[in-house]
């Protein structure tokens, strides 16, 4: 894990990426991306986390949160681990027809790392990145939000169900999240809110 990534300051809002071993894309599957929205809701409602944005794609999430006891880290590893272990336990015991590609994959990742000792299902490190101004905050939001339209899933992010991109743009989501202000418009530059309108 690169030094610059690492969650230094527990109280501050981060830019979160957490990734599947292998890139595996998991979640393709409802099923899979539900785990995650559940997982987010419950740590909203009894963990103390604050979310500001999310988005799931096929093999990757991305997160802006905050945790209002100070504990970032020990959020972010009860969040890994609690998805890694619900999602295994349904591609082990529910229909899945890439569940032997996928446990082989998520196996072979266990004998680098002495932690897991049958599977590995996240990549180790969460990628963070401390949120430090408005501009930082709000081109963070653009990049999740727009990651379902670069990837050609859909025409607009707020059409995207697992992302808070809706949010934003309608006021209702999957999960309830803490809706950033709008960035100070400067005369000379076009806002991120008004972007958001063309979304």
């Amino acid at each position: 894990m690169k030094e610059g990534y690492i969650i230094r300051d527990q109280e501050k809002i981060h830019f979160i990426t957490c990734t599947v071993v292998d890139w595996v894309d998991v979640f393709t599957r409802k099923t899979y991306k539900d785990v995650v929205i559940e997982c987010l809701d419950y740590c909203v409602k009894n963990k103390g986390m604050l979310v500001y944005a999310y988005v799931i794609m096929s093999n990757h999430i991305h997160l802006i949160i905050q945790s209002k006891e100070g504990k970032l880290s020990d959020l972010v590893r009860d969040f890994k681990k609690f998805t890694a272990k619900t999602i295994l336990d349904k591609i082990l015991n529910e229909s899945e027809s890439r569940r032997e590609w996928m446990l082989e994959c998520f196996k072979k990742a266990t004998k680098t790392h002495s932690r897991n000792k049958n599977y590995q299902f996240w990549q180790y490190g969460n990628h963070a990145e401390e949120i430090y101004s408005n501009k930082f905050i709000w081109s963070k939001l653009d990049y999740i939000h727009l990651n379902p339209v670069r990837a050609a899933i859909v025409e607009k992010a707020s059409h995207y169900r697992y992302s808070s991109a809706s949010n934003y743009v309608n006021n209702k989501g999957l999960v309830t999240i803490e809706i950033v202000d709008n960035p100070v418009i400067d005369v000379l530059k076009k806002s991120s809110i008004t972007k958001y309108n063309q979304y």
